[in-house]
């Protein structure tokens, strides 16, 4: 009877975990339509040129080597890519790569170690380390900085009163270096956005005063203000107030998008390619979780009036530059957009000043540690965690998914209101459990029917509506359903033993 139920046993165990390993309802079919007009997803792409020669290297060659998109792809993910692509895997492909934040973060980790290896091989410490660099007289130059910050003309070096009085003489708009031609009908980046790409050299221009005035709070370098009809800005909030006193309107958005993966295009049509998350929510009445595409944050400054007219956004980019930049360029209809704050007059300003100190930050995080991978995002946080930051001293609370830094960096006693802003909003690298107002918080559209992703938009209405009334529940993660299982093969395994015990006792008897 012993050999017999631990053989029971051993076979109760081996199920428990082959089921345990399964993710979800596998029943479930990734839906492919209805979409968009002059859209095609990247399974539909994929199904035509992934037997073309070269293509699909090709394409990870971009995703693997391009710091273009908010999306990071750590090997591992490339390799996951790949394995879809050439297994003809089209649903997984549309979901990819459907982890969920803990399950991503260990392949970020290794790719952190691995990039952070010193020429001669060694393990390079400073990357992780919570000792000051001293920074030494005269050792921040704008060649130091240039690759983490655009500034433009501007130097740290060169003392200088910027005239805004006189129209802006920078080049207008060009596609070149962002639009590339794959072959095969493909390009990647996307042309100029009708709207704004007009108001180019203006944007640029506002763009670059605002980070190199945010510079100005860098010890031992050359300061430089900017004039506009009398008034004159050392700060970037200084500016924007400065604009409001010279009959200029001026409104900061707290923008929210789907993240555009790819920014492809083929033969015309734009390429759906979002990057999904699994948000341990379960969809009512299903085995499965929702899957969300990663959001993209960012503020967005619209300045229009006598003198200037521009519009420039800031982030923490793939790039890794956190900086105002322009925003020309056209969005893929599928990303959408929604503002979830508005902010005018003394709250435009000091949503400016917030900004600026978490530029400055920023700075010197880089200037400390030049070689963190990535250029410091994901470490440093990914473009949700500096917006949510500010939407929590803003507002109070904090509406964005996922939240990515690592707050031990976040040290320097000269940064210590960034510092404190970046503590206080959720974390998401540990695999807690993000609230589900983030989750929804973070999506570009209140309005779920206007998403155009295939069974998206069935799949949150459902959640919100578990959510508002009180039912919502998480998936389990694998180790609670290997429990679980086990747990359940166990008692069923004891239960038997038990019978099976009782009745051989009533036969000896």
């Amino acid at each position: 009877m012993r050999i017999s139920f631990l053989r029971a046993w051993a076979v109760a165990v081996v199920v428990s975990l082959t089921l345990a390993g399964c993710r979800g309802d596998e029943s479930y079919v990734v839906p492919e339509g209805p979409m968009p007009p002059n859209t095609i997803l990247l399974s539909g792409m994929m199904r035509e040129l992934s037997d073309t020669p070269g293509f699909t290297e090709a394409l990870l060659g971009q995703l693997n080597g391009n710091k273009q998109g908010p999306a990071l792809m750590s090997p591992e993910l490339i390799d996951h890519l790949r394995k879809m692509i050439l297994g003809k895997d089209w649903s997984g492909l549309d979901r990819f790569p459907g982890w969920t934040l803990k399950s991503i973060n260990p392949t970020v980790k290794v790719a952190g170690r691995f990039f952070a290896k010193k020429a001669d091989g060694t393990a390079d410490t400073s990357a992780g380390s919570n000792e000051h660099a001293p920074l030494e007289l005269g050792s921040i130059t704008t060649d130091r900085l240039r690759a983490f910050l655009d500034l433009g003309a501007y130097t740290l070096e060169k003392a200088e009163a910027i005239d805004l009085n006189q129209p802006s003489t920078l080049p207008e708009f060009t596609t070149e270096g962002i639009v590339s031609e794959l072959g095969a009908g493909v390009t990647r980046g996307d042309g100029a956005n009708a709207e704004l790409a007009p108001l180019h050299p203006e944007s640029q221009r506002v763009a670059d005063v605002l980070n190199r005035l945010s510079l100005n709070d860098l010890s031992d370098i050359a300061k430089v203000s900017a004039a506009l009809n009398g008034q004159v800005a050392s700060t970037p909030e200084e500016l924007i107030d400065a604009l409001q006193k010279t009959g200029h309107t001026v409104e900061v958005y707290d923008a929210r998008y789907f993240a555009n993966f790819g920014h492809f295009h083929y033969k015309g049509q734009e390429v759906m390619m979002p990057f999904w998350i699994d948000s341990q929510i379960q969809i009512p009445g299903e085995r499965r979780s929702l899957l969300v595409p990663v959001s993209h944050a960012e503020y967005e400054w619209k300045i229009r009036g006598p003198k200037i007219n521009a519009d420039v956004s800031w982030y923490f980019g793939i790039d890794g530059k956190s900086e105002f930049r322009t925003m020309d360029t056209l969005d893929q209809a599928w990303v959408l957009g929604r503002h979830a704050h508005v902010y005018r007059g003394a709250d435009a300003v000091e949503v400016t000043r917030l900004v600026g100190r978490i530029v400055v930050a920023f700075a010197r995080q880089h200037l400390r540690r030049p070689d963190l991978p990535f250029g410091g995002y994901y470490p440093l946080g990914v473009c949700q965690d500096g917006v949510a930051a500010i939407e929590k001293k803003m507002t109070g609370k904090s509406t964005l998914f996922p939240n990515t830094a690592d707050v031990a960096l976040f040290d320097d006693p000269r940064d210590a209101e960034v510092n404190a802003m970046m503590a206080a909003i959720p974390k998401d690298r540990d695999g807690d459990l993000p609230d589900p107002e983030r989750i929804l918080g973070s999506l570009p559209a209140d309005d779920y029917n206007a998403i155009t992703i295939p069974g998206l938009a069935q799949d949150l209405t459902r959640v919100r509506s578990a959510w508002q009334d009180g039912s919502l529940e998480r998936t389990p993660t694998w180790m609670r359903r290997m429990l679980l299982r086990l747990f359940g093969a166990a008692a069923m395994l004891l239960l038997a033993g038990l019978a099976l015990w009782r009745r051989r006792r009533r036969e000896s008897h």
